[in-house]
């Protein structure tokens, strides 16, 4: 199973990576949407797609309309994992095509239950 963590943040990408390879993932990680492209057309498509929202150059949910409009990765499941905590932005996210929505802080038990509600490596 392979994870691309997308987040501004080098800790944060860190941490998830950290979770993700403990449960059972391979990981490769990028510092924005266009970073994460680069990434995407480097790598075997990935089983998910941690995605935060608020990144410079390309934000989160311009990266998963980029990714939702290429067939290739319609099957590809995403999960944003961002500090928007209003519903609005739930909803634009889902609205985007994300599949999930984790809020910060989280913890790797509700990683795990995610990944489960989604079908994905647990």
């Amino acid at each position: 199973m392979h994870a691309l963590v997308v987040d501004d943040s080098r800790t944060i990408r860190r941490i998830i990576g950290d979770m993700m390879r403990t449960l059972g993932f391979e990981v490769s990680e990028a510092g924005d949407g266009v970073e994460a492209l680069e990434r995407l057309a480097e790598i075997e498509t990935p089983d998910i797609l941690l995605v935060d929202w608020n990144m410079p150059r390309m934000n989160g949910i311009d990266f998963i309309r980029t990714v939702r409009a290429d067939i290739k990765y319609s099957d590809v499941a995403i999960m944003m994992v961002t500090t928007e905590t209003e519903m609005e932005r739930m909803a634009e996210a889902f609205v985007a095509g994300a599949n999930e929505y984790v809020m910060k802080p989280f913890d790797k038990a509700t990683i795990a239950d995610k990944l489960h509600i989604l079908g994905v490596g647990v």
